[in-house]
């Protein structure tokens, strides 16, 4: 009986624990739990594509900034702005990102794995993921999707680098 009690009790104590938990807000990109590679599956819609002026070179890394600010052109005023050209295992990942002003209204994939079924599979729902997570966010501190870690890293790092010419 004795022993219910003490249960009861640690249970109770634990959901009250749960509960007033705060929500998790991403700090940068989380790590992915899954296979490690890029799987997955989705709809047969594919990533918008278009020309792009990208360096084609591969990006060191992310810096986690916020999108742009305050040398930002005229409200209203919209540019596009392409990213580096970043070289994934799986093949290379470019974005372009349309600014009004400072807030992003579109990101458009230039370039993305495309060569086989499955890259194409895995990025036809991958890509409308990330361009959702990079406009909700602002920024390229958005969460990477499961299943397609290569193609998520080279989008982020592609989409800082275009953050970071917009302010530049």
């Amino acid at each position: 009986m004795r022993r219910a009690v003490v249960t009861s009790a640690a249970t109770a104590a634990g959901v009250v624990l749960l509960l007033s938990l705060k929500p998790h807000q991403a700090t940068g990109p989380a790590p992915v739990i899954g296979s490690g590679s890029d799987s997955g599956s989705g709809p047969a819609a594919g990533p918008a594509a278009g020309p792009g002026s990208g360096s084609g070179t591969d990006v060191s890394g992310t810096s986690n900034t916020p999108a742009p600010s305050a040398s930002a052109p005229a409200p209203g005023a919209t540019r596009k702005v392409s990213g580096n050209t970043v070289n994934t295992r799986y093949g290379p990942v470019q974005v372009q990102v349309t600014l009004a002003g400072n807030r992003i209204t579109a990101v458009d994939v230039v370039k993305y794995p495309n060569s086989e079924r499955r890259d194409r599979e895995i990025n036809s729902s991958a890509l409308p993921v990330l361009n959702q997570e990079a406009i909700a966010a602002q920024s390229a501190r958005i969460d990477m999707v499961s299943g397609a870690t290569y193609t998520s890293d080279g989008y982020v790092r592609s989409l800082q680098s275009a953050l970071d010419r917009a302010k530049g």
